[in-house]
């Protein structure tokens, strides 16, 4: 009785990918990357001050015959003017880099970028990292050991 092996698990990227997948989709991108790489393809200075929602197409009969779409564009409020100028720029870059004409127009709407300050990583209490280090004698590697150790003063913690 032999059983086909099959792995338990899956990897991170197999089950992310498919759901960040059809939220994108859903939001009119063809692809994840216009907005994983938004920086790249408009360049720091748009992007530091923009994110893109979802492209708006039209609807037609013939699917083939597709019109440009909208890209709509979450703004910063005192961006918003300097942004709708540069929108020529900014429908091209987006054009270029998927490699046909997608969009055609923007629509900006104002409000705060959903980007969330990064927090600091807290300072490691070193006591607390030799004290939990001190527990795990039966651990040879002494880098697992200190990544142990750092684990757990991190958890520990109030």
């Amino acid at each position: 009785m032999n059983k086909s092996p099959r792995p338990f698990a899956k990897p991170l990227r197999e089950l992310v990918g498919k759901v960040v997948g059809e939220s994108f989709t859903r939001q009119g991108f063809a692809s994840a990357e216009l907005v994983t790489r938004w920086s790249e393809i408009v360049g720091t200075e748009i992007a530091a001050h923009s994110e893109p929602i979802k492209i708006q197409w039209t609807r037609s009969a013939d699917s083939e015959a597709r019109e440009p779409g909208t890209l709509v564009l979450r703004v910063e409020g005192p961006a918003a003017i300097e942004i709708q100028h540069l929108a020529n720029v900014v429908c091209e870059r987006v054009n270029q880099f998927l490699g046909w004409r997608a969009v055609a127009r923007l629509a900006l709407r104002q409000a705060p970028l959903r980007r969330g300050e990064r927090k600091t990583a807290r300072m490691l209490d070193p006591i607390a990292a030799a004290r939990v280090a001190a527990t795990l004698s039966d651990i040879g590697d002494d880098d697992l050991k200190q990544a142990l150790a750092r684990l757990g003063a991190a958890i520990k913690r109030p």
